[in-house]
């Protein structure tokens, strides 16, 4: 307990500084969201405290960040949009996917999966951070000119025939479950479609209307309609915003600069009496659980967003593990990965229990929370409480806030969080693929794919596929490489160094195979190869092994087809250092001793030349 606290003063003001810059940022993401500000403040005030004090990282401030938000917000539309656009009905299955990430996220850092974090390629992160940019910037751009699609009447009414189809198509729906739907009568599909009224069309419409225009095809679908409707003081109150956080950074980085365009912006908007839009109201008191994720749990209703749970999980687990990087390398320390995982998966579940969006560690706050004082994991749980009392004390006057100026830090942060390191690199990086007649770079190629798809598509898809994409590229190019470094050569071409003493006169008689790297799936074809390049005249092959420190079961039926076709042209094949793994598979399907006897394995080379010379006679 001693040692907990031995860092009180430093913790405490690294935790409220870090409290004070998160509070812009949680209210901004969990209106981006579409669940409201008070979801983006709860996610910060619990995640924070709790992923501290069960996580791996000391330093670590952890709440709602900008790529947990953008895949939230492609959950909570889908998850609304199919419940009849209520966002009542659509709650407790949107936090309960929350809530089987965070059990998700316990789960890998049980599992111990923190330690392969590090092998997901850097051209799928930087696509992935970039395409986060973009979405960010490009859906703020309807709220900071002020223009809402649900509350164009003219739009809405255009997606008023689709509406009366699909309140229709519920109906029957509705009736085919209850047993009741009867082809030759359709006296209570009538009977229930005279209860519809033009509200509901019209509620129908809207949620039609903002489901099209959501994401980042759907903002440059409608964009030529809001240019023409632009709400000038909500632009100019986001562009005084996106002034004063850049503009600010130029005095101090003392003070965190979107706190300042907040407060700035926010008290001119209010005290001027200017009639801007607000955000919406933030309820006053403790947060309260939402039960209805345990008593109305339905398997049904969540098992097509188990995979969307999976990427979310998989997501906070990097966003973190990076973060937790740059802590180390600040604080010169070290953190648990698997720990951390187990932290923010008990974090984003108790989140998501009272109404909380997901999140992760988060960058900015965790670097300005060291540079404050910040040593230990006190510093993370005093940043939640101080967010929770900002809530209880200050949640009317926060609810006064200008929507228009969290468009502005939002895009703000869209613009920060695009990697620009890997998008400056794109023209340095080698061409080391062709496709027809260009000569691309893989991991441009990598990067460019999940790019675009992540923008303009599906973000957990586009992370899938360009994982996909840059696992076959480097099998591709490590199979080559094997391939290339493993070429069979007759001895008198190459030799290693303890081969100098090999008797001459037996060099047409013995040929050697030197492999020098893994034998796996991409380098099994060249290997297949072996017993068509055996000159005629050799009757003893020498494989040697001690640089194949892996075989997989490809290379491993590759290594019997090869064995079995020296077998019948009458060979013998011997086997010199034969590392753990290998011997392990082979042993597995009985190529020993069936194919290889255990006399033909050597230790080493001068072990087999006393065979060669006992055993293989000159004749040629």
């Amino acid at each position: 307990m001693k040692k907990f606290f031995a860092h009180l003063k430093g913790d405490a003001f690294g935790g409220i500084t870090a409290g004070i810059v998160a509070l812009p940022l949680a209210l901004a993401f969990g209106v981006s969201s579409g669940l409201g500000p008070s979801a983006g403040l709860y996610g910060a005030i619990f995640i924070s405290f709790f992923a501290a004090l069960f996580g791996g990282t000391p330093t670590q401030i952890s709440g709602p960040t900008a790529p947990m938000t953008a895949v939230s917000m492609v959950v909570i539309a889908g998850i609304i949009a199919a419940n009849d656009g209520s966002l009542e009905k659509a709650l407790p299955y949107i936090l309960t996917v929350f809530l089987m990430a965070g059990l998700f996220q316990i789960g890998l850092g049980v599992l111990g999966f923190g330690r392969y974090i590090k092998y997901i390629p850097y051209p799928v992160v930087s696509g992935f951070m970039t395409a986060i940019g973009v979405i960010i910037l490009v859906t703020q751009i309807l709220p900071s000119i002020g223009y809402y699609p649900k509350e164009d009447a003219e739009y809405v009414n255009q997606f008023k025939p689709q509406a009366e189809e699909l309140i229709l198509e519920n109906i029957l729906k509705e009736e085919a479950g209850e047993d009741i739907l009867v082809l030759e009568d359709f006296k209570e599909t009538i009977s229930r479609a005279s209860k519809v009224t033009e509200a509901d069309i019209a509620k129908e419409s809207q949620t039609l209307a903002k489901k099209e225009a959501s994401g980042v095809l759907g903002t440059l679908k409608v964009l030529p309609r809001a240019i023409k409707s632009i709400n000038w003081l909500e632009l100019a109150l986001a562009l005084a915003t996106i002034f004063i956080v850049y503009g600010f950074k130029r005095i101090t980085t003392k003070i965190p600069s979107a706190l300042v365009a907040l407060l700035v912006v926010s008290g001119v908007a209010y005290g001027f009496n200017l009639g801007y839009r607000p955000i919406e109201e933030i309820p006053f008191g403790l947060p309260l659980p939402n039960l209805e994720i345990i008593t109305g749990f339905s398997l049904k209703s969540i098992t097509p967003y188990i995979f969307t749970a999976i990427t979310l999980a998989l997501l906070g687990a990097i966003d973190s593990l990076l973060t937790s990087v740059v802590a180390d390398n600040m604080t010169k320390t070290k953190h648990n990965p698997n720990k951390e995982l187990v932290g923010q998966g008990i974090g984003n579940s108790i989140a998501s229990v009272f109404g909380g969006i997901p999140g992760a560690g988060a960058t900015i706050r965790t670097v300005v929370n060291i540079n404050a004082g910040g040593k230990t994991k006190l510093s993370g749980m005093i940043a939640g409480v101080m967010l929770l009392i900002i809530t209880l004390g200050l949640g009317p006057v926060a609810s006064k806030i200008p929507a228009a100026v969290l468009a502005g830090i939002l895009i703000t942060v869209g613009i920060g969080v695009m990697d620009y390191k890997g998008l400056k690199a794109i023209p340095a990086l080698p061409k080391d693929i062709k496709i027809g007649p260009l000569k691309l770079s893989s991991e441009v190629l990598i990067m460019l794919i999940v790019l675009v798809l992540s923008s303009l598509w599906d973000l957990i898809y586009a992370v899938g596929i360009g994982l996909v994409i840059a696992s076959l590229l480097f099998m591709k190019k490590i199979g080559d490489l094997t391939a290339q470094r493993s070429d069979v050569k007759p001895l008198k071409e190459e030799a290693w160094a303890d081969e100098g003493g090999f008797p001459v006169n037996l060099k047409e008689e013995v040929f050697i195979k030197h492999i020098k790297g893994p034998l796996f799936f991409g380098s099994t074809s060249d290997f297949q190869q072996l017993a068509l390049q055996i000159p005629r005249t050799a009757k003893t092959v020498i494989i040697r092994l001690g640089r194949m420190q892996y075989m997989d079961q490809s290379g491993l039926y590759a290594m019997e087809d090869v064995l079995i076709d020296l077998k019948k042209q009458n060979m013998n094949v011997l086997f010199v250092n034969l590392l753990k793994q290998p011997r392990y598979m082979m042993e597995r399907i009985d190529i020993i001793p069936d194919l290889i006897p255990k006399e033909h394995i050597f230790k080493d080379f001068d072990a087999c030349l006393k065979w060669v010379k006992a055993n293989v006679k000159d004749e040629y």
